[in-house]
């Protein structure tokens, strides 16, 4: 895909990786619509990238409001080419502490909101008579389970399902599906993780991006449908 004139949707579009993938996609070209929730920080971002990228302030785990949005937006005359639902959250305790509201929040958020959107978006992709391409960021959570984090597991795990499922059944389309597992990057997932700080071992959020301008850079007719990214030293260097 040439990314120049091309359409694109990401989620959780306000900070880390996924105002990256749209500093990204604007820098080569693409008209970016960004959703997440606070305001002020997409403003920020457009202020920073200008006309070509569209703030939408959007709770991806209300269906109803996400279908009136893509109604609006979208049709024959103006379809996506590009979806990346990037949006996520994670919560850490053990499986009896963990409380029902954040295990909610989870599925909803990681898993759920994936749904919604991409359920919305794919009948029009159908109409693009360009190859298009949905990237759903799940974790190497998504891969592994690990003590702690059953919750965050249990939505990433779903992801990987969900894009398997996904890339067998819209490949004759012409829509591609990737899923993205991600080890540790240096980003805000882990403010309010006990025991888990940033440091400079992270990966950068400019991995991951150039990673997925790959992805989507590809041939029409080759895919990717799964990528595994990891810091090769992943330790704390202090």
């Amino acid at each position: 895909m040439n990314l120049d004139s091309k359409i694109a949707i990401v989620t959780g579009a306000s900070k880390g990786i996924g105002a990256e993938f749209s500093r990204m996609l604007v820098h080569n070209g693409t008209e970016v619509y960004g959703l997440a929730r606070s305001k002020d920080k997409l403003n920020e971002l457009q202020a920073e990238l200008g006309d070509a990228f569209h703030p939408v302030v959007m709770d991806i785990t209300k269906p109803e409001a996400l279908e009136k949005w893509v109604s609006k937006t979208f049709g024959r005359n103006h379809q996506p080419d590009i979806l990346i639902n990037n949006a996520g959250v994670m919560y850490s305790d053990n499986v009896d502490d963990l409380s029902l509201d954040e295990w909610h929040n989870m599925i909803n958020v990681n898993l759920n909101g994936v749904f919604y959107l991409t359920r919305l978006i794919v009948p029009v992709m159908k109409e693009n008579e360009n190859v298009c391409h949905i990237i759903n960021i799940a974790s190497i959570a998504g891969l592994l389970g690990n003590p702690s984090i059953s919750g965050y597991n249990a939505s990433k795990f779903g992801v990987r399902g969900f894009s398997e499922a996904l890339f067998k059944e819209l490949r004759y389309d012409g829509i591609k599906v990737t899923a993205v597992f991600p080890g540790s990057i240096n980003t805000d997932l882990f403010d309010k993780i006990e025991g888990m700080e940033n440091h400079p071992n992270m990966m950068k959020t400019t991995d991951i991006s150039s990673t997925v301008k790959f992805l989507l850079e590809t041939d029409d007719n080759y895919l990717i449908n799964e990528i595994t990214m990891r810091p090769l030293n992943p330790k704390d260097p202090s």
